[in-house]
């Protein structure tokens, strides 16, 4: 089975078109064709449900997504070990957003001097998001919210970094008078559904706090912005790289309880381990 045939049929998947994947790959529409129609005879069935102008995956094309999109990763993981050995090819890692921002810039610095021949390929996403990736292989690796339930065997853990939760605010607020200010102005509330957001749900629940919702969000940095411009105030974790610029930060003073933690998520036997060692290390001496 030749791997361009599946990166053709995934193409035409991600542009919904036979068109738009052939554009994309530099290839004519009627060659993406054939490689989809040689795939569908080696697998004896449909892949694509054509239309006039577009095209979707099939049930069973969906079924079989994941091992395709890791027998492709696997083939450029054997090229770059050929070409180079393990510190050349490309590394896929993803990243929550203030991961992006506040860690990766110092990280990426560091690692272009340390495997100057290995390309990181950094994928953004929620946190769990960027797990059902590692756990699929579509990444190797995730920086994200230590998830709230016990890991298969099958991943591995590292800690990163732990985020004390604070209290933002347009005007300063003593410590003992968090309880008051949450409930006398609007509430940027942390999403409650991310992983992140259950630190701050969990410490107003405890206390018998029912601030008046704004709305919901799971952009740090979107909820700093609106609170410097006098929105509201919101309970949030201490992020890598945060600035309080125009508002005040208040900590509450848990002992850690209500901490976000961010780890690095890996497959506990990767592709590409020596890589992978190497981008934990360069991590783990770059970061606060």
């Amino acid at each position: 089975m030749d791997i361009r045939f599946i990166e053709s049929l995934l193409a035409v998947i991600e542009t919904g078109s036979i068109t738009a994947a052939a554009r994309r790959q530099n290839l004519t529409p009627a060659a993406v064709s054939q490689r989809v129609q040689t795939l569908e005879k080696l697998i004896g069935s449909a892949l694509l449900a054509r239309g006039a102008h577009s095209a979707r995956p099939t049930e069973t094309c969906l079924a079989l997504m994941p091992r395709m999109r890791h027998l492709i990763a696997e083939a450029k993981v054997l090229i770059a070990e050929a070409a180079g050995g393990e510190l050349s090819g490309e590394l896929a890692i993803g990243a929550i957003s203030t991961a992006l921002t506040g860690m990766m810039p110092a990280v990426l610095k560091k690692f272009a001097g340390t495997a100057p021949d290995l390309r990181l390929k950094i994928s953004p996403g929620t946190s769990d998001m960027l797990y059902e990736a590692v756990l699929s292989s579509e990444l190797d690796a995730a920086i994200l919210v230590k998830p709230p339930f016990a890991i298969p065997k099958s991943m591995r853990i590292h800690a990163l970094r732990r985020e004390r939760l604070m209290l933002l605010s347009k005007h300063a607020v003593d410590s003992n008078a968090i309880g008051t200010t949450l409930m006398g102005e609007p509430y940027l509330r942390y999403d409650p559904g991310s992983w992140g957001g259950r630190m701050a749900a969990l410490f107003t629940e405890e206390r018998n706090l029912q601030p008046d919702i704004f709305c919901d969000l799971d952009g740090l940095e979107a909820i700093a912005i609106l609170v410097a411009n006098g929105i509201g105030n919101s309970l949030v974790p201490a992020w890598a790289g945060f600035q309080p610029q125009g508002l005040f930060v208040t900590e509450v003073d848990d002992d850690g309880r209500y901490d976000r933690e961010i780890v690095l998520l890996r497959s506990s036997q990767p592709r590409r381990p020596k890589a992978l060692d190497i981008f934990h290390r360069t991590l783990v001496e770059t970061i606060d």
